[in-house]
């Protein structure tokens, strides 16, 4: 599982509004030179990130706590967002210049075509699959004062 931790800034209904900075993940890590997160990081200068999770421990506002997402569904969310569209525009471009003797311009469209398409069929599966892909609360951080003394 893949975890991050943030503070409950605000709680709507039976979920809440969690708020993480994800810089500080970025110093430590070894892959930091070539990945894409730090580059985002660094774009948005550290600001605050907000997402909405379902409130499942009953956390309230102010607490510090700990989301998560299962690796499985990240990597099938990942598939669906990239691999899905990308391996249909490629299909269609293929059957587009094949049927079309050739031209260019066809196999262009045909490949916008298939990427829509593509980013239609992710969108389905997703919602067609038993997979949770949002993340979830996993736990309350609970701070002991006396351990601060």
């Amino acid at each position: 599982m893949i975890t991050e931790t943030g503070r409950v800034v605000a709680l709507r209904g039976d979920r809440a509004w969690v708020q993480t900075i994800r810089t500080s993940a970025c110093q430590s890590c070894s892959a930091r030179t070539g990945c894409g997160q730090k580059v985002l990081a660094a774009a948005s200068g550290g600001r605050a990130n907000q997402i909405l999770v379902s409130n499942s421990v009953n956390a309230r506002v102010g607490d510090e706590v700990t989301i998560g997402i299962d690796d499985q569904a990240l990597l099938g969310a990942s598939f669906l967002v990239y691999a899905v569209p990308l391996l249909l525009m490629v299909a269609a471009s293929v059957i587009g210049h094949q049927v079309s003797g050739g031209h260019d311009g066809v196999s262009m469209l045909a490949a916008i075509v298939g990427l829509g398409l593509g980013f239609v069929a992710g969108r389905h599966l997703q919602r067609a699959g038993d997979v949770d892909y949002e993340p979830r609360l996993v736990r309350i951080n609970r701070i002991d004062s006396e351990s601060c003394l």
